[in-house]
C-alpha cells in the first residue's frame, strides 16, 4: 500500500528565506530533490525528513503527513472563531 505524503517544505524554506539549493545543501542531497519533494513527486527516506525537521527547528509532524494540510487562509480562520 503506497500513501500520499504532504508536506509544507516550499512554506517553511521561503519563511525561513532559503533556496532550494541553501537547503539541498543544509541536508545533503541534490537541489532537484528538493523540488521533487515539494511537488510530491518524491517520498523522503526517515532520516531526510527529520534532518529537514532539524533545519526548520520544527517537529517533522508539521513538516510531512499522510492527511492534507489546511490552507493557510483556513487555519487562520479557524484561529479566529
Amino acid at each position: 500500500m503506497t500513501r500520499e505524503i504532504h508536506n509544507r517544505i516550499a512554506m517553511f524554506r521561503a519563511d525561513a528565506g532559503m533556496t532550494r539549493r541553501e537547503l539541498a545543501e543544509a541536508v545533503g542531497v541534490n537541489p532537484q530533490t528538493i523540488g521533487f519533494l515539494e511537488r510530491g513527486d518524491y517520498k523522503p527516506s526517515l532520516e531526510l525528513a527529520l534532518s529537514m525537521a532539524e533545519v526548520f527547528g520544527v517537529s517533522v509532524e508539521l513538516l510531512f503527513s499522510f492527511e492534507p494540510f489546511p490552507s493557510l487562509s483556513q487555519a487562520l480562520q479557524k484561529g479566529r472563531e
